[in-house]
């Protein structure tokens, strides 16, 4: 952590413009979510020419925190406690760095169960859940229609991920393969008749 030196004070942020457009979400969700954790300390930032990019902050406790964004899509975290000379380190993709930013920021209320519950105080204060479900092997090879996903629960496929690839507003047709995660919303209710209706081996 020592190779690439320390700024001090406070630095505004600039987002390179040559990045991609989620790598630009990812590292603004990181540094939001690295907000939130701080006080009236600086964040400090670095450009490493042929390597990427370092976010750094010290907390109140004296701890250090750095992110990496790499050149490579990485994402590096490593954080050294005060008085230690050797700091830990995780590596993350940058779904794991979104998924991590989420929870920093407060986005997954309840973080075990990939659930958020969103109101909206314009529309008679409506309530609606996104949750995320993994595809158990019940529901492998079936499309959304074969399911009556909508018919049967109310709720809505809007998007599902599979291989680090989204897919927005699936099609009736779309058939569900092992290892893809569905992100469903509806009211609270709904999801839950999903769940034990849907969301079976």
């Amino acid at each position: 952590m020592n190779d690439a030196g320390f700024f001090v004070g406070t630095e505004l942020i600039v987002f390179t413009p040559s990045y991609q457009n989620e790598e630009r979400v990812v590292k603004k969700t990181i540094y939001l979510g690295i907000i939130s954790l701080m006080s009236a300390m600086a964040l400090r930032s670095l450009n490493l020419p042929g390597v990427g990019t370092k976010y750094e902050f010290e907390t109140d406790k004296g701890d250090t925190v750095a992110i990496f964004f790499t050149r490579t899509g990485s994402i590096q975290m490593y954080t050294l406690q005060k008085g230690c000379k050797t700091p830990s380190a995780a590596e993350m993709t940058p779904v794991e760095a979104r998924r991590l930013g989420n929870i920093l920021t407060g986005a997954i209320i309840e973080a075990e169960q990939e659930s958020v519950e969103i109101a909206f105080s314009a529309l008679a204060d409506l309530r609606v859940t996104i949750h995320t479900f993994y595809i158990p092997k019940g529901v492998v090879g079936k499309s959304i229609e074969d399911l009556q996903i909508r018919a049967k629960t109310g709720a809505t496929v809007i998007a599902v991920c599979r291989h680090d690839r989204n897919i927005i507003n699936p099609v009736p047709s779309f058939v569900f393969e092992d290892g893809d995660a569905a992100l469903v919303i509806g009211e609270s209710d709904q999801i839950k008749k999903f769940e034990r209706e849907i969301m079976v081996e």
